[in-house]
């Protein structure tokens, strides 16, 4: 039987970045399933707080130079690896000069939200699937982590629909509890869009914030699950109207079957 392939999408991981509790969550979850026998690559952001040299990234030369249209500009696609050593993992880093070389991460020194995060989300997400596509690695489950990975289901259901890479994966989407109260720019929804995404598909995303694209991330994931209980303090219920159309489950970290119960969930929606 052949290995199940899982990639994982996150906006932190342990040891590189911690600021929240997503980096524990993403950092434990791939080596239990590595061990387990499933076959697994990692993508987060370079942010610019990540000591290159103490953490070993060094470029990957043949997955770099792709530019990535964000609006009416495009930007220059640079992809960066590092290793974990103790769990023998492998994570790659999506890098941009403009979005990630500042030595914080969603916020300036003033504790100011950057007015350009969305913009950084929609670089990362894109520039994850053209590395995907570029490593030639057909994943059978995507398992995008945090709101800034949450364009990606969507991007799979439409833009991406038919690439075979992609075009038989699963997509689940984890909420935590990140929540911001920024609201992005009116053009956001034309940031978003790319081929075969009409307005209508951007509804969930008309608010232009976190709850929007909290929304839009579970309208187009197979399964969506949350990190605690807590993380319903930020999402406010918004998650209900999915409820009956696809499975939500509360999947917590400190919760000690949490690794089986995602061994389990990733069998059935592979089977």
């Amino acid at each position: 039987m052949a290995k199940i392939k899982i990639l994982y999408v996150s906006s932190e991981i342990n040891p590189f970045l911690k600021s929240s509790e997503v980096a524990d969550y993403v950092r434990k979850l791939p080596q239990s399933m590595q061990e387990r026998g499933m076959e697994i690559r990692i993508l987060v952001p370079r942010f610019g707080i990540i000591n290159e040299r103490k953490n070993r990234l060094h470029e990957v030369v043949r997955l770099s130079g792709i530019n990535i249209p964000v609006g009416d500009e495009e930007k220059p696609l640079t992809i960066k690896v590092a290793s974990i050593p103790s769990a023998k993992l492998q994570v790659y880093f999506i890098d941009n000069e403009d979005y990630f070389h500042r030595k914080s991460v969603f916020k300036d020194k003033q504790e100011k939200f950057y007015n350009d995060n969305d913009e950084r989300a929609i670089f990362f997400c894109k520039g994850v699937i053209e590395t995907v596509k570029k490593l030639g690695w057909a994943p059978d489950i995507v398992h995008c982590n945090d709101w800034m990975t949450s364009l990606i289901p969507m991007y799979l259901k439409t833009t991406y629909k038919n690439d075979p890479m992609f075009k038989d994966a699963k997509t689940v989407f984890t909420v935590f509890n990140t929540g911001f109260e920024f609201k992005f720019n009116d053009d956001l929804l034309n940031k978003v869009k790319m081929m075969d995404i009409e307005d209508n598909m951007l509804s969930s995303l008309e608010s232009a914030d976190f709850n929007g694209f909290i929304k839009i991330g579970a309208e187009y994931s197979d399964l969506v699950t949350k990190a605690s209980k807590e993380a319903d303090i930020n999402v406010n219920g918004l998650l209900k109207e999915f409820e009956e159309s696809k499975k939500i489950n509360v999947i917590e970290a400190n919760n000690g079957n949490y690794l089986d119960s995602y061994y389990e969930i990733y069998n059935e929606l592979v089977g």
